[in-house]
């Protein structure tokens, strides 16, 4: 068994590997860049190293500096997570090259499936059925815009070497395709240092079902059952189950044996995902995943299998613990995926400070699997996931419920999340009661972002009485200081001074209160702490956790979270700027000016790209006129707000 391993990553999976390896008796190593040098997996780890700045470009990233870490440390194997150099040949080369084992596949197995267009020859050699494109090597712009003609839209576009929905873009007609083609360019070019394209014929209503696979050094190979990936946003999964629902058992029979003559095609070792569209009863191959995966968690849960376990011990050169008759699937498990983001605008990403994060327990029915706590940072560096939240019973329908129960527990705050766009999806007929397809999110995605106003209501009765508690006792010597509605010979009566809201008010009554909203009386009793109320409201009994700021109270009830600003001596009420449209949606990177100076531009006009959370953003013109100036050049980082360029409105 290997001794010590190092961590080539941060977060989440750093964190899951060293859980792991902790138990197996490894010593474990991190590695960090200044954003992280406080994170979880850092504190979680027995040894940590500083790599470099916050940019994954210049940390996370920089294989040499891996490397030299692991041989001042003494590591004999490096696990590289997910994302970053986990799928890079050179890294696993350069393992070998120093006699660090790697914990994963052989570079020859990167290498093949690494580039999309390689691994399709493949797979056609293999006899697996593929989704017609084009998965060449020539990669003029002229030639891929004339195979695109042919083949007839919409087609997608796809970074050979990406992965993640990075890179990818769906073209609807050849008027946009160059503009998609340079922009998923960009895209791959930052994310994965390469841009080749692939060109595929984009298939319509398609499910998105993978594979698991696992394979030793000494040619055992089998597959551990499969996933249903078809809830996602952006080309990205949000939630995913296991085994994926409505599959007949010769079909999934027929997918798990094409998944393993895929990994035997390439001689593969250790973990891989091969990843197919499922079109009724057909099957297409889409990619392989040289690693472990985000959702590998819902493949544990049901085969009872530890699969960074089983890594480390093929590293360690063992043999597979199960021969394919050993596995059984008991039960069904879903993962959804907690991200920083805004889904009510269009799922833009967050950042900022953790100031409450709180969970359901951990059973054997429920999993957290995270790299933060309060207080962490969620870095515009990164991706913004901050965790993985992973149930377990004995059938689908009461997995979705423990789903949707567990969800309601999960209360973050500090920034916007999807936790409530969650929980909707989850709760969904289209979901609970039929099988949903990749498009299932877009469609319904109007729906999927709605508040419930029966909630919304008792959220802001709850978020007044976290106010009035606030102010209940305040330390003042004269009456007369005091915000609690204090009147000679009358009710004391409190304006309630949430700047969304002006028609709440209420009178104290001792340790009760009577408030008033839209003409009616609710009466209400509270227990409250630091971060959680309980209210007995009209005799019904009500929890929730909060945070109360200075100038803002952040109240969490069931799966949602809502923010109430209080109005103070400085308030002035927010207007709609007219430049919005130029303004900075995050902190990021200016990457292209779209424009010259001095063009005439239309309402809409896509003005400048920039990049955050490792996505692109196009800003475009807020309305008809002329554009005068570029406020920041590219390549130059730019915070939430600001204003990246200027269009001289044209005179009505």
């Amino acid at each position: 068994m290997l001794k010590k391993i190092l961590i080539a990553n941060r977060g989440e999976i750093a964190c899951r590997v060293i859980k792991t390896a902790k138990r197996l008796g490894l010593k474990t190593v991190a590695v960090y860049s200044d954003a992280d040098k406080n994170s979880l997996h850092v504190q979680q780890a027995d040894e940590a190293y500083h790599i470099g700045p916050a940019p994954s470009k210049d940390s996370y990233l920089v294989a040499s500096k891996i490397i030299e870490v692991a041989k001042r440390a003494g590591a004999d194997c490096i696990h590289p997570g997910y994302g970053f150099l986990s799928e890079n040949c050179e890294f696993s080369r350069l393992c070998k090259d120093n006699d660090i084992a790697f914990v994963g596949p052989p570079e020859s197995a990167i290498e093949a499936m690494g580039s999309k267009s390689r691994s399709k020859e493949i797979m056609a050699e293999a006899n697996v059925p593929l989704v017609p494109g084009y998965y060449g090597h020539n990669q003029d712009e002229s030639f891929l815009f004339e195979e695109a003609n042919k083949m007839g839209y919409p087609i997608l576009l796809k970074a050979a070497f990406g992965g993640g929905g990075k890179g990818m873009r769906i073209v609807n007609s050849e008027d946009e395709f160059m503009t998609m083609l340079a922009s998923a360019k960009r895209e791959a070019i930052s994310g994965f240092g390469n841009d080749q394209m692939l060109l595929e014929r984009y298939v319509t209503k398609p499910r998105h079902v993978e594979v698991q696979v696992f394979a030793d050094n000494h040619g055992n190979c089998v597959y551990l059952g499969d996933r249903d990936c078809s809830l996602q946003r952006r080309h990205q999964k949000v939630i995913e189950e296991a085994p994926a629902p409505q599959l007949s058992d010769a079909l999934r029979k027929e997918m798990g044996e094409a998944a393993v003559r895929c990994a035997q095609a390439i001689n593969y070792q250790g973990a891989g995902t091969v990843e197919f569209l499922l079109c009724g009863d057909e099957f297409f191959f889409m990619e392989m995943n040289t690693r472990l995966q985000v959702e590998h968690p819902v493949t544990e849960m049901v085969t009872g299998v530890d699969l960074v376990e089983w890594q480390i011990r093929v590293a360690s050169n063992e043999t597979l613990a199960l021969t394919q008759d050993d596995i059984t699937l008991t039960g069904h498990s879903l993962e959804a995926r907690i991200y920083a983001e805004d889904p009510s605008a269009d799922f833009m990403p967050c950042s900022g400070i953790i100031k409450l994060l709180a969970t359901p327990e951990n059973s054997k029915h429920i999993r957290i699997d995270t790299g933060v706590n309060t207080g962490s940072e969620i870095s515009s560096f990164y991706d913004p996931m901050i965790a993985k939240l992973i149930v377990w019973d004995e059938t689908r329908d009461l997995a979705i419920k423990r789903l949707q129960s567990a969800l309601e527990e999960f209360h973050l705050a500090g920034f916007h999340c999807n936790v409530a766009f969650l929980h909707n999806l989850a709760s969904h007929d289209g979901f609970v009661k039929t099988q949903p397809d990749t498009h299932f999110i877009d469609e319904n995605q109007d729906e999927l972002v709605q508040v419930d106003n029966a909630d919304l209501k008792i959220c802001n009765i709850l978020a007044s009485l976290v106010y009035l508690d606030s102010i209940k006792n305040q330390n003042c010597a004269s009456p007369w200081n005091k915000q609690q509605g204090f009147r000679l010979n009358q009710a004391n009566n409190i304006k309630i001074p949430f700047t969304e809201l002006t028609n709440i008010s209420a009178v104290c009554n001792g340790s009760s209160y009577s408030l008033t909203l839209d003409d009616q009386t609710i009466t209400a009793d509270i227990f409250i702490n630091d971060t959680h109320i309980n209210a007995n409201i009209d005799g019904i009994k009500y929890t929730a956790d909060y945070v109360l700021d200075q100038n803002q109270i952040e109240l969490m009830y069931l799966a949602t979270t809502h923010r109430y600003q209080l109005k103070d001596k400085h308030y002035v009420s927010e207007v709609e700027n007219d430049d919005a449209s130029l303004a900075a949606p995050l902190n990021g990177t200016v990457v292209k000016h779209l424009l010259a100076l001095g063009s005439k531009v239309e309402k809409g006009d896509a003005i400048v790209v920039i990049e955050a959370m490792k996505m692109e953003y196009t800003l475009t013109a807020p309305y008809d006129g002329t554009l005068t100036s570029f406020c920041f050049d590219e390549g130059e980082l730019v915070s939430h707000g600001n204003l990246l360029a200027i269009v001289d409105q044209e005179d009505a």
